[in-house]
């Protein structure tokens, strides 16, 4: 079945490559993206073929030959450059944003008007799942997994789970989330069909690695089962391509061992004092009489030396001595080299 078109027009040529690139790496759709930088070439393109979705610059949409625009085009939306009076058939976005702002306004309009079918957009992805769990506390695990994250986001398409209570990411990135994890679950309850769209305008990036951001209000966190975040996690990593789902588990969830189980490997980072033994030998303890020894087998158990210092900015954990330790961690026992 031969695919529809999304089509882009604008004569500003750097802004319209920009927007384009961004789409292309950050929207999954099930069309064919062609770029206009010339109204002329699009005037040509849609005497013989109909788009499905238009994005064109209000500059190029006046001076396009077309007066019935809308039956050249399934759905049109305009990147708005000044204060004209807007045609009421048609769909506008402001022009001076981010790509970001821009493509979130995008595919929200798009999620709430359009019917889609993406099919099993999971089915068969190879995505290696890796979880950190320690019931040992301030113990460097989330400095430790956004470190391996970062590393890996090198060379491999990576995104990053936070499933803590209390992550103080907002405060530490000095940003405010529209949506996070409890958001995405939402949007997969109701509508999972329609997840490829929402998802652009949640993931965020930190560095090179892609993440979803952390629960901000525990409110129905306690409803979601361990399998429920798994066939989430797994979803995304198809919608995304991801190679690597990096999953920084806490105790407040349900359905921790439901997610280590499914992990490709486990990372527990423990201590020499006697509570941080005590507490490691109780959780094996509750793994082996629950049967759960396959967690342990997957499970690499990580004593950190003492570190004079950890970079204390999100976005420069491959810096310094914890980076050196998870780099040759990532090089003997994820590569095995």
């Amino acid at each position: 079945m031969k695919q529809k078109v999304f089509a882009i027009c604008d004569i500003e040529e750097a802004y319209a490559f920009r927007l384009t690139e961004y789409m292309l790496e950050k929207v999954r759709l099930p069309y064919t993206l062609h770029l206009f930088t010339k109204v002329e070439e699009l005037q040509n393109f849609i005497q013989q073929q109909k788009i499905g979705i238009l994005l064109i610059a209000e500059n190029a949409l006046q001076l396009l030959r077309e007066e019935n625009i809308k039956q050249q085009a399934e759905e049109i939306f305009v990147l708005q450059e000044n204060d004209t009076p807007k045609r009421e058939d048609l769909c506008y976005i402001s022009k001076f944003q981010s790509p970001e702002k821009i493509v979130e306004a995008l595919t929200d309009s798009m999620a709430e008007s359009m019917d889609w079918n993406f099919g099993d957009v999971a089915e068969n992805t190879a995505v290696k799942l890796i979880g950190l769990y320690s019931p040992i506390k301030r113990c460097l695990q989330t400095s430790f997994a956004l470190t391996l994250g970062q590393i890996l986001a090198r060379e491999h398409r990576t995104l990053y789970f936070n499933f803590e209570n209390y992550s103080g990411f907002g405060q530490m990135l000095k940003r405010e989330f529209a949506m996070d994890m409890m958001d995405l679950m939402y949007y997969f309850r109701c509508a999972k069909d329609k997840l490829p769209l929402r998802l652009p305008s949640v993931v965020q990036n930190i560095n090179g690695l892609d993440y979803i951001p952390p629960i901000q209000s525990l409110a129905g966190m306690g409803e979601v089962s361990g399998s429920q975040w798994l066939e989430l996690c797994m979803h995304i990593a198809g919608i995304g391509q991801y190679e690597y789902i990096i999953m920084d588990l806490d105790d407040g969830m349900e359905g921790l061992f439901d997610l280590l189980r499914h992990c490709y490997r486990i990372y527990t980072i423990t201590r020499d004092d006697s509570f941080a033994v005590a507490k490691i030998n109780q959780y094996e303890q509750i793994l082996k009489f629950n049967e759960l020894e396959e967690i342990a087998d997957k499970t690499v158990k990580c004593r950190f030396p003492v570190f004079r210092e950890v970079p204390a900015s999100l976005d420069l954990m491959t810096l310094g001595e914890l980076a050196g330790y998870v780099k040759a961690i990532v090089r003997e026992d994820l590569y095995g080299k």
